[in-house]
């Protein structure tokens, strides 16, 4: 958490009485539903959505991935909450496979009560990964964001400071039988309940003050779009730096500095390059 200026952001404000993880996996549903928080609904099937987010986690998630200030059009003839893929410069995820109007990705990402059963299901959605954070900022991800804000959530709920976060990367190690499913992210070692951020076929990604002996690099005295700053300070990177493939990717997440945009850009460049040699 941070003491500075709060961001710009419309879901800062007391806390209410959902269990606050649960509260910070529901905070943007609004945008899911095409809507703005003006039109945001307090409650999606008696469930209770759009709710504040305690200790400034959302306003420093925010402050990751997109700038400061009253925003400004990016992308020209873009204004729609699909997110943008960097890696393909179309829309991230093909409309035939997600309908905005299907209500149906929507109840599997917010209904359970089960802080940990909707990490897993916010880890591997494809309906999640389909949207930004702001028409503005089309290559943000929201899927993202709201993994960053429990992330951060849940290390300011255990005494840590921003200041005391790492990111950590480590091998994802082989995928199990069943693929890249919410049950499976619930059983696999390679995932942190509420901390891995990116659970890849290639690498997985965490914020933790409890880095311990594992790779990883500071996050800074602040948030700030360090992503490309960080990722570069890593003591060691996940995958073979000899194989051209994946000195292609690291060379572009050390040009990429929103967060959500650069967790992103992992999961579509490996969507199209495929994971091979990674190791």
């Amino acid at each position: 958490m941070t003491s500075d200026v709060p961001f710009e952001s419309p879901h800062e404000g007391p806390e209410s009485d959902v269990d606050p993880m649960v509260a910070a996996f529901r905070h943007d549903v609004h945008k899911l539903r095409g809507r703005s928080h003006d039109a945001a609904q307090e409650v999606f099937r008696d469930a209770r959505v759009n709710e504040s987010v305690p200790l400034g986690a959302d306003g420093d998630a925010a402050r990751l991935s997109r700038p400061k200030g009253a925003p400004d059009e990016t992308v020209a003839n873009h204004q729609s909450p699909r997110r943008l893929s960097l890696v393909t410069g179309g829309t991230a995820v093909a409309s035939d496979r997600i309908r905005a109007s299907d209500d149906a990705p929507l109840d599997w990402l917010v209904l359970s009560t089960d802080p940990e059963v909707l990490h897993s299901r916010w880890l591997t959605s494809e309906a999640a990964a389909a949207y930004n954070e702001s028409v503005y900022y089309p290559y943000t991800s929201l899927r993202f964001h709201v993994l960053l804000v429990a992330a951060l959530l849940d290390n300011y709920r255990a005494g840590h400071e921003f200041a005391d976060l790492h990111l950590v990367a480590t091998p994802s190690g082989p995928l199990p039988d069943e693929g890249r499913t919410a049950a499976a992210a619930r059983g696999s070692d390679a995932v942190e309940p509420f901390r891995t951020v990116l659970w890849s076929p290639v690498m997985s990604l965490h914020v933790t003050g409890e880095p311990g002996d594992r790779p990883s690099a500071p996050l800074g005295s602040c948030p700030a779009r360090s992503f490309a700053d960080t990722w570069s300070r890593l003591s060691a990177h996940p995958f073979d730096q000899s194989c051209r493939r994946w000195r292609r990717l690291d060379a572009q997440l050390r040009r990429v500095r929103s967060w959500s945009t650069a967790l992103a850009y992992i999961e579509d460049y490996v969507a199209v390059y495929g994971d091979g040699d990674a190791r």
